[in-house]
């Protein structure tokens, strides 16, 4: 239910208009009783950078734990927003992986880190990733308690990996306490049409509750876990608040490395990112 003093705030109404008519036309299974409680549409002007009171960037190289070929940077040429005709608004935020003419990866990853989290709800965004052998898009969520537990022990939840080589499918998983890196507890499908998730945009989404998280593609839920189906020895710690995260990566332990036939730049285009609670965060 949209809350009434919502509706009240006329600097409201578009948000919650376009959230209404989106639910309506792609199926995004947005429940009655939930309130968008959080969301950036990337409608600022184009060539902005992201919104700094939503968005850091992660910066650096070193593989990220992932062998990943790329330095993540904070350069306008590796995030900013565009226009785009098949966005909802005519803008969308564009994460490029570019190769320097010295044969260096460079991308961007943005996090709500120290400026948003939440603990359940309906975490959603819609997204078009770009195709290629050795590229990797993600969206996907950490715990906020990872500056002091660290990983896997905070918790991960990815709502959407792709992997570039096989663009009709989308993997969703979660990392936690027993279950993490090659062991996590991941699920996939491949869209309806058979067709690549690359070709357009899509919704890709997580309903998060007590003791149970569901993935979605264009409202359609292709998986769940429950906190009673672990593995031996693993331990739930999807009860405390996570922050968002988008990138980019270039190869990596699960991609590979690119090949010759992956052509750069490459581009991840994020038409929103929107969080639906029906309790406090």
């Amino acid at each position: 239910m949209l809350r009434p003093s919502l509706l009240r705030r006329p600097a409201a109404w578009p948000a919650i208009i376009r959230a209404i008519l989106l639910s309506v036309a792609c199926g995004t299974n947005v429940r009655a009783d939930s309130a968008l409680v959080w969301s950036d549409e990337f409608n600022q002007p184009a060539d902005s950078l992201p919104d700094p009171s939503k968005w850091t960037h992660d910066v650096g190289a070193g593989g990220w734990g992932n062998a990943e070929l790329q330095r993540y940077t904070d350069a306008r040429e590796n995030c900013r927003v565009v226009a785009d005709e098949a966005a909802l608004d005519g803008r969308a935020l564009a994460i490029r992986a570019i190769r320097t003419a010295a044969g260096e990866f460079t991308s961007a990853r943005i996090k709500t880190q120290g400026k948003f989290a939440v603990t359940y709800g309906r975490i959603e965004a819609r997204l078009r990733p770009p195709r290629g052998r050795g590229l990797w898009p993600a969206f996907w969520m950490l715990g906020e308690s990872i500056a002091k537990a660290g990983w896997p022990a905070c918790g991960e939840i990815d709502v959407m990996e792709l992997l570039g080589h096989d663009p009709a499918r989308v993997h969703g998983t979660l990392h936690g306490p027993g279950y993490s890196g090659d062991k996590g507890l991941t699920a996939s499908t491949i869209h309806a049409a058979g067709t690549a998730l690359s070709d357009g945009y899509h919704v890709y989404a997580v309903e998060w509750s007590p003791d149970r998280i569901e993935w979605s593609l264009d409202g359609v839920t292709y998986a769940s876990r429950t906190a009673d189906r672990l593995p031996s020895g693993g331990r739930w710690v999807f009860d405390a608040p996570m922050f968002l995260l988008l990138n980019l990566a270039v190869g990596g332990n699960w991609p590979g490395p690119p090949d010759a036939a992956t052509s750069f730049p490459q581009t991840f285009l994020i038409d929103y990112v929107r969080v639906y609670s029906d309790r406090p965060t």
